[in-house]
């Protein structure tokens, strides 16, 4: 049996940490840096790594994780967010590139089975490039932003589909109309086994271990390991692969198996385990199989391949898209966010050349097409944009609404009579006075402590779109937002922080997604006191030019210190709190206290 060399599976991580992180700096998925640390340190470039068999069983474990963990990050109700539009998007996305990589391959005389993962590899689209790049382009409250990761979940799931087909026919080679339907029945079995036992089985465990009390953290990973090798095997049982069984498995271990802080944690473990471990092995070995030659050889292959995949994909998203009725800008901006490649169609090609469907240069195409095509989306994603916003035709929407406010005093009451009225608002907070003093006003209000699940839950915050945090201890206001963050996936977290907070403290907001009420530190007790007694001044002013809610501070603070911003008013009369990380656009008015 062969050892493990740990020296080269150190210098592997090591170098896939590195190719990673600096991805990630510029607005990348790891992933990318990951192949490309592959290509460079590889035998393609230097030669200073070098593939193994163990290296290649931890590579197959990783993908085998990561698939479980892309399933557990699919969460079916984002599907209902964009409903027609984000399923006309991923049918025009996936079949026009698909049916374009076939014919490129076939007219450039490679073989049908090629040619078929040739053409599920650039019809597929890469959620995690969009997350990152919908997060820095502030969409994610926009309509484009569900119609993409709608279309990203569909056109994968049906590219994992038509994959499982692909290998039923390969593992049974040559075979009669019988055998074919027996091919069929195995795939359509196991796929109707696995849904069975994810709907019915997996919430009995569920229920079991939450009456007989185990919280085992370890134990429930354990679990969770068998039942995803127990799918996988299935897959391989039924002539599938085993990354089908995993993604499977994933599917249905997201929710409502195990107890939600259970999940919660596993979720991590799942993603530091394979994204954080196993998962770069395989990219960064995935760069080995990767030869330059195809740029001397197979240069017009490759410049075909990758226009095909680019245009194909914009090109047959807008036309898909345009029954939607959302206009052909939108659904030309829709194809430039789903231009990007991943971790689904590199697993893929890397099975296809595995199983020896598809060669090392076809191979080498597909990767350096995904490189191309993930480089092209945070330019082109930025340009449609901002072209739909000079238009006014960059619609919002959000999926979850409400507001759930910690703080009941004057300040929190008072900044929930202004947004009364535009969406349900829940107060929560731990002073018996102050919630009976808002109940009086209206409110509905709860009494209990924000750090435990069971008071968010009776908030209904699963269902809730915004989270405020205005107590004066902003450690307390930190923790709560990384509750509604973590457990929750509340969209929006707004927390207020105190002035003397120090920089390492406030990190904590960029790890949960929040931002700062009223864009600057703030002092909660003078306001209330002032707003208890009625001594302060409301004002507003109308926006002539956009600005950012930060810059709007910092003018102000250069003509009066003693002010407090705290609504913004669009010219539809709508109201959201003002704070940091948001643009107020013409014609909207800023509500502040002086």
């Amino acid at each position: 049996m062969e050892e493990l060399n740990i020296l080269n599976l150190l210098i592997i991580l090591s170098s896939a940490w590195i190719g990673g992180s600096l991805a990630k700096k510029v607005g990348y998925p790891a992933i990318l840096g990951e192949l490309l640390i592959g290509i460079l340190l590889g035998p393609a470039l230097f030669g200073l790594l070098e593939t193994s068999e163990m290296i290649n069983v931890l590579a197959e474990v990783g993908i085998i994780l990561l698939m479980v963990y892309i399933g557990m990050e699919i969460n079916f109700r984002d599907l209902g967010k964009a409903s027609w539009a984000g399923l006309l998007a991923a049918i025009g996305g996936f079949i026009v590139p698909f049916v374009l990589g076939y014919y490129t391959i076939l007219f450039f005389g490679g073989t049908q089975m090629a040619a078929i993962f040739v053409a599920i590899a650039v019809g597929v689209t890469s959620l995690a490039t969009k997350s990152r790049i919908l997060v820095d382009l502030k969409l994610l409250n926009t309509r484009i932003a569900y119609v993409l990761m709608a279309g990203a979940l569909i056109s994968d799931t049906l590219a994992l589909v038509i994959f499982a087909g692909i290998i039923s026919y390969v593992d049974a080679g040559s075979i009669d109309s019988l055998g074919l339907t027996w091919v069929a029945a195995k795939a359509i079995l196991f796929f109707i086994f696995t849904a069975l036992a994810g709907i019915y089985l997996l919430p009995l465990l569920g229920k079991y271990l939450y009456k007989a009390n185990i919280t085992s953290r370890t134990l429930h990973f354990t679990l969770i390991l068998i039942i995803v090798l127990g799918f996988s095997e299935l897959a391989e049982i039924a002539g599938l692969h085993s990354i089908l069984g995993a993604f499977m498995a994933g599917l249905f271990i997201r929710d409502g198996v195990f107890q939600r802080q259970i999940s919660k944690d596993i979720n991590h473990i799942f993603h530091d385990v394979s994204v954080g471990f196993l998962a770069p092995i395989f990219f960064v070995s995935a760069g080995f199989n990767v030869t330059l030659e195809v740029f001397q050889t197979d240069l017009w292959m490759l410049i075909v391949v990758t226009a095909v995949a680019m245009v194909g994909k914009i090109i047959g998203t807008a036309v898909f898209y345009l029954p939607s009725g959302n206009g052909w800008r939108e659904g030309i901006t829709v194809g430039t966010g789903m231009n990007g490649r991943g971790a689904v169609e590199i697993i893929i090609a890397g099975i296809g050349l595995q199983m020896g469907i598809i060669t090392s240069e076809i191979f080498s195409i597909l990767v350096f097409m995904a490189i191309f095509t993930t480089l092209s989306v945070p330019v082109m994603l930025t340009w449609t944009t901002k072209w739909l916003r000079s238009r006014g035709e960059l619609i919002t929407q959000e999926s979850r609404s409400g507001y759930i406010i910690l703080g009941a005093n004057p300040l929190g009451l008072f900044i929930a009579n202004k947004l009364k009225g535009e969406q349900e608002i829940v107060i929560i907070d731990g002073n018996r006075e102050l919630v009976a003093e808002a109940k009086q006003q209206g409110f509905n209000t709860i009494h209990g402590n924000i750090l435990k699940e069971e008071t968010m839950e009776d908030a209904g915050a699963i269902e809730k779109g915004s989270f405020i945090a205005l107590t004066g201890n902003t450690e307390i206001n930190l923790l709560a937002a990384q509750l509604a963050d973590d457990a929750f996936f509340i969209p929006k977290k707004i927390v207020l922080v105190s002035p003397n907070e120090n920089g390492a403290d406030v990190e904590l907001l960029d790890k949960v997604n929040a931002t700062s009420m009223f864009a600057d530190k703030t002092e909660l007790e003078p306001w209330s006191r002032r707003i208890a007694a009625g001594n302060f001044k409301e004002n507003k002013q109308k926006i002539e030019e956009e600005i950012t809610t930060r810059e709007w501070v910092k003018e102000h603070q250069k003509k009066n210190a003693d002010f407090l911003p705290v609504i913004i008013i669009n010219p539809e009369g709508q109201k959201r709190p003002f704070h940091y990380n948001d643009d107020i656009l013409p014609g909207e008015q800023v509500l502040y206290l002086s």
